[in-house]
C-alpha cells in the first residue's frame, strides 16, 4: 500500500455497490495528505407544540436525519509539475448523474455511493456537496495545489453493514489490501493466507467474475482465514 507524502497510511474514497461493498472496476481516490481531522454530525426533527403553564414546549418527533461526514482534503502536484485538477476531477465523478433515456421517460440515475476509510473509520455515503479551490499555480497558471471541502451524507443506517471493528462483533474480521502494478489473487492469497489455491475466497468475496480484471487502486476485502 503506498504511503502519503507524510509516510502515513493513507485515506481513501472509493465507489461501493448498493451493499456497501468495494464495487470492481469503481473509481479509487486516495488521499495525498491525510485530514487533521474530520467531523460526524446527525440531527434529528421534532414539532414544538406549546405547553400551558411552561416555559418550555411539547416536542413531538418528525422524523430522524441523515448522518453527515465532513472533510477537508488537500492535494499537491507541486514536485512533480502536473495539473492537479487531474487528481481532483476524480472526486466529480462521485457526484456525476446520468439520464436513462427510455419508452416512457427519462429516468435520471443516482451518483455512485463511495465510502471514506481511514484506519478503522468507514463511512459509506453519497458525496451531497464539495467545493474546490485552488490555491497554488505555475507561471503558465496550471494549479498545482487545491483545497476541497467535501461533504458525506448517509443515507443508510450504517448498522445495516456488517462491523468491521473487532471490538464490535456482529461479523467476521476483515482486511483490506490495496491492489498495486503485478498483483494477482494467487499472489495476494499466498501472501495473506499462505496458500495461492485459496484466491477463489477473495474473488467471492470481492464478486470478481475475472480474476486477471484487477487494476491498481483497487481495494479488496480479505475474508478471514
Amino acid at each position: 500500500m503506498t504511503n502519503t507524502r507524510g509516510q502515513l497510511v493513507p485515506a481513501v474514497i472509493y465507489e461501493v455497490d448498493k451493499q456497501g461493498d468495494t464495487k470492481p472496476g469503481g473509481i479509487s481516490v486516495p488521499c495525498m495528505f491525510n485530514p487533521h481531522e474530520y467531523s460526524v454530525s446527525k440531527a434529528n426533527t421534532f414539532h414544538e407544540e406549546p405547553r400551558n403553564n411552561a416555559d418550555t414546549p411539547q416536542g413531538e418527533f418528525f422524523k430522524s436525519g441523515s448522518q453527515t461526514l465532513q472533510l477537508k482534503l488537500v492535494f499537491d502536484t507541486f514536485e512533480q509539475g502536473s495539473d492537479v485538477s487531474l487528481l481532483t476531477n476524480q472526486l466529480w465523478k462521485f457526484m456525476m448523474t446520468k439520464t436513462q433515456t427510455s419508452t416512457r421517460q427519462n429516468e435520471k440515475i443516482e451518483p455512485p455511493q463511495v465510502a471514506f476509510e481511514w484506519g478503522v473509520f468507514r463511512f459509506v455515503s453519497y458525496i451531497t456537496r464539495m467545493t474546490q479551490k485552488f490555491t497554488l499555480f505555475k507561471n503558465d497558471g496550471t494549479p498545482v495545489r487545491a483545497s476541497v471541502d467535501v461533504t458525506f451524507t448517509q443515507y443508510v443506517d450504517v448498522n445495516d453493514y456488517p462491523a468491521q471493528n473487532p471490538s464490535s462483533g456482529g461479523g467476521p474480521i476483515e482486511r483490506i489490501w490495496k491492489v498495486i502494478a503485478g498483483d494477482r489473487l494467487d499472489i495476494i492469497a499466498a501472501s495473506v493466507y499462505g496458500d495461492a489455491t485459496r484466491w477463489r475466497l477473495i474473488a467471492a468475496r470481492n464478486k470478481i467474475d475475472n480474476p486477471l480484471a484487477l487494476r491498481p487502486g483497487m481495494h479488496l476485502r480479505i475474508p478471514q482465514d
